[in-house]
């Protein structure tokens, strides 16, 4: 610090030691101002309601109206907006009668806005607690108005819970009803669309391949009986034929009187050989259980059991007449099979000319399926989320009924009166102590500041310093103030008087608020 800042800290101290007088009595008045103000100035009480906020216990997760909010601040956002509406407000002004002066003179709308400035709802902390106060000039009133919005805040929820709640349901509802239109619109295309085509979906692909191969194997296994069947009848008709001639033959032998035809000569051996020789070509084209193969074999082994050619001539009448019924008989029996062998030709020609019309069907049936696939895939492509929507919407709706009746019950989350507002014992407003520190610094501001502007305008040196800056020379001699007798007793009055003023001033102000503060006119 420089000899100048010294020297300007030494004259404003010594400034004010100088005029200290000046300073108390500013801050004197300024004290004595403020008293006047604060027993003018209307006294203002405030009463606080706490209320705190139930979370609902029953599953809260999937029940509660206002699921997907931030808990009490959302909520005392909401339900601030409806306890101080308009017709909140002035239900509470007509049950209570207030503020029925300022109503005569000025409109409803306007007592009703400078009600809703003197409430004030706060949450306090990070809990569920929240304080409701309302500000005004009457203790009793105050207590009443903070009491009765607390009330109103419990309605109010409780009737916003519920009207929420049933708002959902019906949401709900609707959109539920409209999904579900949509939704059966969609299945009752689709199930007819399936219908249609049912036998042409892709699911139906495997069994109708599995059908087609079925059929060509059928239709094989046709041709193959048929062709058997051909072969049977063409073996047949040849041992009709035969068993015609043969007995053509043994009629031809017998005469009237039963002697033998010399026509026909051949004796057992040799048709013993004929029969030999027709058994080995009938092996050649068939099995040996062949019905042929089989008469043949029979027709042999009774030839051999006959005696030798000397019996030839001798049986022949006695056997030709048996043997040419045999034989006629026979002939029957073969084109019995013959018919009925026809008979089961035909039908597995009908059978088999089913075939051809039904493998087309399952061919077009196999080659329409990726067609039905595309269009299929095309028909439900918005099914499954329609599906989805409609499942959640379903959901919803039974959680909107529940949330519903847990309202309707009062166990969903509501506001319940923690501590109901008490009649204030002192004023919220004026703070005295508040207006005291206020006086007191404007006092000393304006004192100082007071003294700063009569120095300013005040051109006389106060020291050497001054003097030499101002003239540029340097002073050779300096003469102090040489103060006479006399002045020193007026000077010494002087400062007794101001002393015995400042300190009646003071002694009687603090007497006075003394007094005011025992009778209840001041409250600290």
């Amino acid at each position: 610090m420089d000899i100048k800042q010294r020297q300007l800290i030494k004259k404003y101290a010594d400034i004010i030691l100088a005029k200290w007088w000046l300073i108390a009595f500013s801050v004197l008045i300024a004290v004595t101002i403020a008293q006047f103000y604060y027993l003018r100035i209307p006294k203002v009480y405030k009463s606080t309601a706490l209320l705190s906020y139930e979370q609902q216990q029953i599953n809260p997760a999937r029940m509660d109206p206002e699921q997907g909010r931030s808990g009490l601040r959302e909520a005392l956002a909401t339900l601030k907006e409806l306890v101080t509406s308009q017709s909140n407000l002035e239900k509470v002004i007509t049950q209570l009668s207030l503020y029925e002066k300022a109503r005569e003179r000025v409109p409803v709308q306007s007592v009703v806005g400078s009600m809703r400035k003197s409430i004030e709802i706060v949450p306090i902390g990070q809990g569920d607690v929240f304080s409701v106060s309302f500000q005004g000039g009457e203790p009793e009133e105050v207590v009443k108005v903070a009491n009765a919005l607390a009330s109103l805040f419990i309605e109010e929820n409780l009737k916003y819970r519920e009207e929420r709640a049933s708002e959902t349901s019906k949401y709900t509802e609707k959109e539920l009803a409209m999904a579900k239109k949509v939704l059966d619109e969609k299945e009752q295309v689709m199930r007819d669309y399936k219908l249609e085509y049912f036998n042409e979906m892709p699911e139906q692909r495997p069994g109708n391949l599995a059908q087609l191969q079925a059929l060509v194997t059928q239709n094989q296994g046709y041709q193959n009986t048929i062709q058997e069947l051909e072969r049977t009848k063409a073996m047949l008709q040849e041992q009709v034929g035969m068993q015609q001639r043969l007995a053509a033959m043994q009629m031809a032998i017998e005469t009237p009187t039963g002697s033998v035809d010399s026509r026909f000569p051949e004796t057992n051996a040799e048709r013993l050989r004929r029969l030999r020789a027709y058994l080995n070509t009938l092996r050649t084209k068939y099995t040996k259980n062949h019905p042929e193969v089989l008469h043949t074999q029979q027709q042999i082994r009774q030839l051999e059991k006959l005696p030798g050619e000397a019996s030839a001539v001798s049986g022949r009448t006695a056997a030709g007449s048996q043997a040419s019924f045999t034989a006629t008989m026979e002939a029957h029996r073969l084109q019995a099979q013959l018919r009925e062998i026809d008979t089961n030709i035909r039908q597995i020609r009908d059978e088999q000319a089913k075939i051809p019309g039904e493998i087309a069907k399952y061919q077009r049936w196999i080659e329409a399926a990726p067609v039905r696939e595309a269009e299929w895939n095309n028909l439900t492509r918005d099914y499954t989320e329609l599906r989805r929507h409609y499942d959640q919407l379903v959901a919803q709706n039974l959680q909107a009924q529940s949330a519903e009746n847990l309202e309707r019950n009062q166990k969903g989350s509501k506001f319940k009166i923690a501590d109901p507002a008490r009649l204030p014992e002192k004023p919220f407003k004026p703070n005295f102590l508040r207006i005291l520190l206020v006086a007191l610094a404007a006092g000393f501001g304006v004192s100082i500041g007071s003294l700063i502007i009569l120095d300013f305008i005040d051109t006389s040196f106060k020291d050497v310093g001054e003097l030499e800056e101002y003239i540029g020379v340097p002073v050779i001699c300096a003469l102090p103030f040489i103060e006479k007798e006399e002045e020193a007793i007026r000077g010494k009055r002087k400062d007794i008087l101001l002393v015995g003023g400042v300190s009646l001033y003071a002694v009687v102000l603090l007497a006075a608020l003394i007094i005011m503060y025992a009778k209840g006119m001041i409250i600290i």
